[in-house]
């Protein structure tokens, strides 16, 4: 299971980088966000830790985020279909936004400092347009669940960005 593992994670982050077409990828712009998917969670292989793989659709810049077992199951079960017999927090928390409705709109990672991964919730409540400071893989989770978008901020990837393969995987690699 481990060699299987590593080989993801490996080809997640850094196979083929060179041979990607460079007429399809969008530089980025200073300033902005870009949508991202969530293409892997993996254990990483020096660490041994749960990490999960985002690219963003624009010009397929990507990084990797150590997170934890809890975080990673809650990423990993609705990215394969699976619904477990008993919610989890992410879960609970949506099925409790539904019932005092708030509607997440989008979250976004917004930085990398201290060599830690930042982001904001974005809900609505009543035509209300609010935030909520988050960390990054119960944010994602939570997008998953409620089907919005992931978005990074552009110097997230410039902090923490590894090369693209030359194809991204058809659906996400768990």
């Amino acid at each position: 299971m481990r060699i299987v593992l590593t080989a993801v994670v490996l080809g997640a982050l850094v196979a083929g980088a060179d041979a990607r077409d460079k007429a399809d990828v969008t530089p980025p712009r200073a300033g902005s966000v870009q949508e991202a998917s969530v293409l892997a969670v993996v254990i990483d292989p020096v660490t041994e830790q749960p990490t999960i793989v985002l690219e963003g659709k624009r010009d397929r810049r990507r990084f990797a985020m150590v997170i934890g077992v809890a975080e990673a199951t809650g990423i990993a079960l609705p990215l394969q279909g699976i619904t477990p017999p008993r919610p989890l927090t992410h879960d609970l928390f949506l099925t409790m936004f539904g019932r005092m409705s708030v509607v997440l709109t989008r979250v976004v990672i917004d930085d990398f400092r201290d060599n830690t991964y930042f982001a904001t919730v974005h809900y609505r409540v009543s035509e209300r347009e609010m935030t909520l400071d988050s960390r990054p893989s119960d944010a994602i989770a939570l997008a998953i669940r409620a089907r919005v978008p992931v978005l990074v901020e552009d110097r997230v990837f410039e902090r923490g960005s590894v090369p693209a393969p030359a194809a991204a995987p058809t659906k996400p690699a768990i």
